[in-house]
């Protein structure tokens, strides 16, 4: 279980200081939690305070009764906590099954990386000594970045704006990859999105506006008025 107590994040820019989070208290304790609102609202600088990124100019980080406040991404990483970027990084000279066994920390044979690329649906035998390069489409990475989440079994993997960059179809793949994980998933997922079909499968819906805590509840309360209302969130099909 994640909580977040009090957070707020500062930062002074010509003399001015301005509040991109503003007092945000909240737990993750549920299977899928989706993070919305408006653009420029706080939400990606929140996955970033909960990853270790940044930190945070007040509040406390707590993971299963934990103060993780002052860890670094390393150590949270080591604690169980994933973060996984809008653009995936490429590494040249580093193969998929490469990636992936180091993202697992063991040593696991080739079925076994094939199992977790087949679970995000890329044909294995076409990937697996694939180096992550240019070569790779947006949601190719994407998937293959699931994949090495899935492999590390974390307590709580955060994926900022997944959708970010991809075509419609690399969208609708991603849409069937999170709905398994949300079946498969030992921790806690936690997504960045506007994305309503995201929003449509999240046990839980907390919206962040203006950076601060605007709405928090199950997504069966939250999204009509979030959808009819505000129009927040655009709807990919």
């Amino acid at each position: 279980m994640l909580e977040l107590r009090n957070i707020s994040y500062r930062v002074e820019q010509d003399g001015i200081v301005k509040d991109i989070l503003n007092d945000i208290s909240f737990t993750i304790e549920d299977r899928f939690v989706a993070v919305t609102g408006p653009n420029g609202g706080g939400k990606s600088t929140l996955a970033k305070v909960i990853a270790g990124i940044i930190p945070p100019t007040e509040g406390r980080i707590i993971l299963d009764g934990e103060d993780i406040t002052g860890l670094s991404i390393t150590e949270r990483a080591r604690k169980g906590i994933s973060f996984a970027f809008q653009q995936p990084v490429r590494f040249k000279g580093i193969t998929v099954k490469d990636l992936i066994t180091l993202a697992a920390g063991k040593k696991l044979s080739i079925g076994e990386v094939c199992n977790y690329l087949s679970e995000v649906g890329l044909c294995a035998r076409d990937y697996v000594n694939r180096e992550v390069n240019a070569s790779l489409s947006g949601g190719e990475l994407k998937r293959i970045e699931i994949a090495t989440v899935m492999a590390r079994g974390t307590k709580l993997s955060v994926f900022d704006e997944p959708e970010a960059g991809i075509d419609l179809w690399s969208f609708q793949n991603l849409i069937r990859v999170f709905e398994e994980m949300h079946d498969k998933i030992q921790g806690s997922i936690m997504i960045i999105s506007h994305q309503e079909r995201i929003l449509n499968i999240a046990d839980k819906v907390i919206v962040i506006s203006g950076g601060k805590l605007s709405d928090i509840g199950k997504k069966e309360d939250i999204l009509p008025g979030l959808l009819g209302v505000t129009g927040s969130c655009s709807r990919q099909r």
